[in-house]
């Protein structure tokens, strides 16, 4: 039973481990076996996530800042990341858990993430980086093409500018809303220590402030 689950976690990750215990033990959380367990693994898979991603947005994107590229990073390497493909992989379902964590939701989602970066670990010390990155980047593929539209906004953008420069928030002023129901028009100031005040307008409060945002930072030639 154990072997017929472990052959088809292997057809969904596209890799066959020369060691099977690697993987079995990847699988094994501490509530299963207090000694045996796949904790180090996933320390271990840490790690090999992170220089991999961290290696794969400096090639794709070698003229971005590198504040950009560290929130790219940081959201694909997060929990919630980890989570969805964990989930993806359907990871629940081959994981040997102690009787107390299998039926609790509370810490489900921890489980399986911290799941995922251990079968990394375990791929690494089967295969090496190279088999490592390969399947990294066949199930953070969509992510990591996703990230190309993760900017920092202009109201992001001006804060911690002024938060930088002068300890001190953006101060934004709400002026009125005009324009049909359907079609409303929203008027907004912003400034800084030191700045203009400059008013944006949107279709929102929110597209308001980023458009007051954005016009004060091309002004400041942020």
């Amino acid at each position: 039973m154990i072997n017929k689950l472990l052959k088809e976690l292997e057809e969904i990750l596209k890799y066959n481990f020369k060691n099977k215990a690697f993987l079995q033990k990847a699988l094994t959380h501490k509530s299963f076996n207090n000694d045996v367990n796949n904790e180090k693994l996933e320390f271990l898979g840490d790690r090999v996530l992170g220089l991999v991603i961290s290696k794969k947005l400096l090639d794709k994107y070698p003229d971005e800042k590198e504040g950009i590229i560290d929130k790219k990073f940081a959201n694909l390497v997060n929990k919630r990341t980890c989570v969805d493909i964990a989930k993806k992989l359907n990871l629940k379902k081959y994981l040997f858990l102690g009787s107390s964590h299998k039926n609790t939701e509370r810490s489900a989602d921890k489980i399986v993430s911290d799941c995922l970066e251990a079968i990394i670990g375990a791929v690494y010390l089967d295969g090496g980086l190279k088999a490592s990155e390969k399947l990294i980047y066949f199930f953070w593929e969509s992510y990591i093409d996703k990230s190309v539209i993760t900017l920092i906004d202009s109201k992001t953008k001006l804060q911690e500018y002024s938060l930088k420069k002068f300890k001190k928030l953006p101060k934004y002023t709400f002026f009125k809303k005009s324009g049909p129901q359907h079609k409303p028009l929203f008027k907004t100031e912003v400034e800084i220590p030191e700045s203009k005040k400059i008013i944006g307008y949107g279709s929102s409060k929110k597209n308001a402030q980023q458009n007051a945002a954005a016009k004060l930072i091309k002004i400041l030639n942020i």
